[in-house]
């Protein structure tokens, strides 16, 4: 059963600013070409049968902006809302070149959502929470701007679970570095897993969890995969925070981006994405 409108949390006008943390990703090039290859049927499946022409949908961490519109092809309007200015700039320029009437893009902050309350009947986010130092205050605020009996959608990565083969001395030492750099920004690497417990202490009591998961093994997924974390152990924020932290020099950096490279080649090769995903009724 879900909670009910008297039980829904009111924003505190008052309340101090809350956490900030830092985006272990950062919006390098060759971070919005990945998230832009993502797209509604591989990133939210486990959404689009609940989704009605009339709903009026917000969709939190937007990015590049290709799953948004895809959204928008199932409901009557989509909200996309990114803090970052250059991801904004990107999801707005999809909207205007695919010549989508029904979306708007705006920067837009998940702790502090500019929309009252009830205006929603679907809050959706994609690989968000991971990266937010409370992920619980953000649920909250979701659930806040969700109508009573809509849905929040969230799904997450949780990288302690990826998996590959043939096994790599790089990959793995990339995956540790992953995840220190994830903590030392404030974030939670391994969200999947813990998507149904943050709902729960967010005041959802009816939450459907389901997992699935992205899968690169084709010779195309797999340049584009190995090819895309190269860069981004190079030239991207993930650098720039491996660095800032003392967590690995340019060098190891450099071999690591080589690994990925080298993993990529091989005629064996096949990478596995986990993922959490909750529908909770608000």
């Amino acid at each position: 059963m879900s909670s009910t409108e008297a039980d829904r949390p009111a924003p505190d006008a008052g309340a101090p600013e809350g956490p900030r943390e830092t985006y272990s990703h950062g919006h390098h090039a060759s971070v919005l070409a990945a998230h832009g290859r993502r797209t509604a049927a591989t990133s939210a499946a486990y959404l689009l049968p609940h989704l009605r022409p009339d709903h009026v949908l917000l969709d939190v961490g937007a990015g590049p902006g290709t799953i948004t519109v895809d959204l928008a092809a199932h409901v009557a309007r989509v909200d996309g809302l990114d803090p970052a200015p250059a991801a904004v700039a990107a999801a707005q320029e999809l909207v205007a070149s695919r010549g989508v009437d029904n979306v708007r893009i705006a920067t837009g902050d998940v702790y502090a959502l500019d929309a009252a309350d009830d205006t929603y009947d679907v809050v959706h986010a994609h690989q968000v929470l991971q990266h937010l130092a409370d992920p619980v205050a953000a649920l909250r605020e979701m659930r806040r701007v969700c109508r009573p009996g809509g849905l929040v959608a969230v799904r997450d990565a949780d990288y302690a679970t990826m998996t590959w083969f043939p096994q790599s001395e790089e990959l793995t030492r990339w995956l540790a570095l992953y995840e220190a750099i994830a903590r030392a920004n404030g974030g939670e690497p391994d969200a999947g897993r813990r998507l149904k417990s943050w709902a729960l202490e967010a005041g959802f009591d009816d939450v459907t969890a389901t997992g699935s998961v992205w899968c690169y093994a084709s010779d195309e997924d797999l340049a584009w995969w190995t090819g895309t974390w190269a860069e981004r152990l190079t030239a991207s924020s993930f650098a720039t925070s491996a660095l800032a932290h003392g967590l690995a020099d340019r060098d190891e950096l450099g071999r690591l981006a080589e690994g990925w490279l080298a993993f990529g080649q091989d005629p064996r090769a096949w990478f596995l994405v986990p993922h959490g995903e909750v529908l909770a009724v608000a």
